[in-house]
């Protein structure tokens, strides 16, 4: 044993994860910690900080807007050897397949209720009893096509569940990036080792979905993940779910019913829908036949899946299968439908809709978790209330008791985590996943383990995927296993399906594209222009008469009649400053974020290593608030990423539709933001010296200044300055190059008809002011050393390219209309505008 682990001492007399109940620490964990080189505790904190610059790295998040809670991940995963594990797994299935009877029977014969098995307000009265999509089945044998369980082990050792999770199961994305980390951090017990692969899961989620696809789908049938957006707090679990897949991950103003079928929203047409993954809550899917004021659903989907035309996963009404009073009846329910013993039991749940049950509750109010059958109810542990708290929930008990079950608390095993400089032991939950194939289901060979926090109680984290921490779960193998997992190291990238489906996109996703190409070239260009005034800054500030202090004094002022106001510090590191590069990071993390199935996963990569550097260089002027100086490092920092995201997007990217979407952003945003800096430079005569300087710092902030002296070895000149960042069509940054590139781009996208003609106008007016340029007739400045050629047509070019992003969404990026119905309680929507 090592002396880390000789350090670990369990919590209590209950069961732990690695020391033996007579003490010593289990075989598998010695093995691990030897084959991982865990011999200090600085090698574990370095492990652990690896996790975290990996998570990073990878844009992991809980929570899809940048500010929300980073994934906690544990470097140590949960070790379970394989004899037990097969044991486990068996009572998973069973219990898989008990769930699906019942919930096939509740939505058919409903035998159970007839023949007196399960109370009918158990499923009847649930919130997530879904009648208007009553008796609708899904090809196949299951109807439960996803099952989660939330298990945890008691003291005694004994495997039980806290929780079944049926309506829209979370956890699979994150299981498999956990992996991705840990089996980096540790890469060298993880090749060593024999581990069971969590891979066949997913290639058997992709061939179950296949399988239930509606008759007359095809060999191909199409499949979409239903997402509620990207500020759904699962988004990362979504997208890389979605990632993995193949999948296309659609909102539901994406898809749209028409004439009788499903189909999605693409640029120029509809592409039919077979099967829908839904991680939409059953209510919010449809608000025609379901919650009018969902803004998340489909209008129709009900209709279309009752008639199968589409095939929903989970079904409609799933849900009902996480009533926590099921648990109450489900060994019962297992001996009339199985005619065998539940080998998976449950934590022991009192129904208080039964009269013995509930005065059972009230009269232990002070020992029990008391939970309300309703999603989403937090757990209320009986003992943290006062006397005058147990009263008062007594009384809501009595009031509507069939919405009550207690449950007597569970002490889970518990798990070495990493701590404080030592290892301490935290109260373990696993979710488990298990899909439904024709033999059966098959279950996971992994889970998403979570830890407590310090004197945390299990109960809770069976109510949200976020723990204390997460932890990776690996499955000890007794033989070598075969490499049927394509990524153990490295993320999957998308199993591209067949066909014109392959590059559908709907005008969401579009329009995330095309800003994430704004966004990013946004940032960049602002990094540049503070760069060359920054640098200019470092020289002249403290000479503000002199030739470069006159320049500094325009370069300043064009920075803030860019950006806006505020310091340089400012206009980088302020996250809230319009304008800022910190802003325009944090927007094109968002834009990602919602696309993050269509980008490759070193994206994150690059875009964490330009969050990193900001975030140091805020530390440091926290440390010394108000200097300018040392803003060169950062932007240097900064440039890197973004020259990176630059390089993924042009040699990682496939050029379809999405691509040339992203690439008319960026050319869009590079076109304003050069006329918009010349018109702030170089429209104004100063001293030829001064002049001289400006136009050096201009070309140093667009990437041509070495062009540009290999022209001019004699003086700088205004007009050939304006040949090359205006009219030079080999230069990737002149005005007439984006214009070109525009122009390639959006003839290669899909779009007919009179709706393009202004579109197109427009392109061809720029071209045309550009044809009729000529230089040396521009620079001519009046008596007063404007130069108003210029500044016209600076500003006519401005206009133009702002009404040619406007006209772009307009063609492109059309969204469906809100308009009012009646939902199925005949209560009038205004469909959510």
């Amino acid at each position: 044993m090592t002396d880390l682990l000789a350090s670990y001492r369990a919590a209590g007399p209950g069961h732990d994860e690695m020391l033996q109940s007579a003490g010593p620490t289990r075989a598998a964990w010695d093995q691990m910690a030897a084959l991982a080189g865990l011999d200090s505790w600085d090698q574990l904190e370095e492990r652990r900080e690896d996790v975290v610059t990996l998570l990073e790295d990878h844009g992991v998040r809980y929570g899809a807007d940048p500010d929300d809670v980073p994934w906690p991940l544990d470097p140590l995963p949960v070790i379970i050897d394989e004899e037990e594990w097969v044991d486990l797994e068996g009572r998973l299935r069973q219990r898989a397949e008990l769930l699906d009877a019942i919930f096939t029977d509740l939505v058919t014969e409903r035998r159970l209720l007839a023949d007196g098995l399960l109370p009918p307000e158990i499923v009847l009265a649930h919130p997530g009893f879904v009648r208007a999509a009553d008796g609708i089945l899904i090809p196949g044998r299951h109807q439960l096509f996803l099952h989660a369980a939330d298990i945890v082990r008691n003291a005694d050792g004994a495997w039980l569940a806290l929780s079944d999770r049926t309506q829209a199961p979370s956890g699979m994305g994150y299981v498999m990036e956990d992996r991705r980390v840990i089996a980096q951090v540790l890469a060298g017990l993880y090749r060593q080792a024999r581990i069971r692969r969590i891979g066949p899961f997913f290639h058997a989620m992709r061939e179950g979905l296949q399988d239930v696809a509606p008759a007359g789908s095809g060999d191909d049938p199409r499949v979409a993940l239903l997402t509620p957006g990207p500020f759904s707090e699962t988004a990362f679990d979504q997208g890389y779910l979605s990632t993995m897949l193949g999948f296309p991950l659609v909102e539901g103003e994406d898809l749209v019913v028409s004439d009788g079928r499903v189909w999605m929203r693409s640029l120029d047409e509809l592409e039919p829908v077979d099967v829908i993954v839904r991680r939409v809550d059953a209510e919010y899917c449809d608000p025609l036949d379901l919650l009018g004021s969902s803004v998340l659903g489909v209008p129709g989907l009900v209709e279309a899946a009752r008639t199968g035309a589409v095939t929903i996963v989970n079904p409609l009404g799933s849900g009902l299968m996480e009533n926590p009073a099921l648990l109450t009846y489900l060994p019962r329910l297992c001996r009339a439908l199985r005619g065998e013993e539940l080998q998976l039991g449950s934590a022991v749940t009192y129904w208080c809709g039964e009269r013995s049950m509930c005065s059972h509750v009230i009269a232990n109010l002070e020992r029990l978790v008391i939970s309300s059958t309703s999603p989403g109810s937090a757990p209320i542990h009986g003992w943290e209330l006062s006397a005058h708290e147990r009263a008062d929930l007594a009384v809501r008990i009595s009031q509507t008791p069939h919405q009550w079950v207690g449950q007597e608390p569970t002490e889970a095993s518990t798990t070495p985590t990493v701590g404080d400089r030592r290892l301490d032991a935290r109260s373990t939950v696993m979710r488990t996943f298990a899909v439904a194939r024709h033999e059966g289901y098959q279950v996971m060979s992994g889970a998403l383990a979570r830890v407590t926090s310090s004197g945390g109680r299990t109960e809770a984290l069976a109510q949200t995927p976020l723990g204390n921490a997460a932890k990776d779960v690996w499955i000890l193998a007794a033989e070598p296993q075969a490499q049927l997992d394509p990524w153990p190291l490295d993320e999957a990238e998308p199993i591209v399906p067949r066909g014109r489906w392959a590059n559908a996109i709907s005008p969401g996703v579009a329009e995330d594209l095309f800003w994430f190409g704004r966004y990013t070239e946004r940032t960049e260009s602002t990094v540049r222009l503070i760069r060359a005034t920054s640098d200019r800054w470092a020289d002249y500030h403290l000479l503000p008469r002199s030739t470069g202090g006159r320049a500094l004094e325009v370069l300043m002022s064009a920075v803030g009649e860019i950006l806006g106001p505020g310091s340089l510090a400012e206009l980088v590191l302020e996250e809230d400053r319009p304008g800022s590069v910190a802003y325009a990071v944090e927007h094109s993390t968002r834009a990602a974020t919602a696309v993050r199935d269509q980008l490759s996963s070193d994206t994150w990569l690059a875009l964490s290593s330009i969050e990193r550097a900001l975030n140091r260089e805020r530390a440091r002027q926290h440390r010394a608030p108000g200097e300018e100086i040392g803003l060169g490092r950062v932007l240097a920092r900064s440039l890197e990423g973004l020259l990176a995201l630059s390089g993924i997007g042009a040699e990682s990217m496939v050029r379809d539709v999405g691509w040339w979407l992203m690439d008319v952003g960026r050319r869009v945003e590079r076109a304003q933001h050069l006329v918009s800096t010349l018109t702030a430079t170089v429209t104004q005569r100063r001293t030829a010296m001064v002049d001289a300087m400006i136009l050096e710092s201009v070309l140093i902030a667009h990437e041509s200044v070495i062009t540009f002296r290999r022209r001019s070895q004699t003086h700088a000149r205004l007009d050939t300055f304006l040949e090359l960042l205006l009219l030079d069509d080999a230069n990737p940054r002149s005005l007439a190059y984006q214009l070109e590139e525009i122009r390639t781009d959006l003839g290669s996208i899909p779009a007919t008809g009179a709706r393009v003609n202004a579109r197109d106008q427009l392109l061809t007016d720029l071209h045309a002011l550009l044809t009729e340029l000529d230089p040396a007739a521009v620079v001519v400045a009046d008596a007063e050393g404007r130069r108003p050629r210029l500044l016209e047509l600076l500003e006519s070019l401005r206009w133009r390219l702002g009404e040619l992003a406007v006209e772009i969404a307009r063609v492109h990026f059309a969204r469906p209309t809100p308009s009012p119905w009646a939902d199925a309680s005949g209560t009038w929507s205004n469909g959510g505008s």
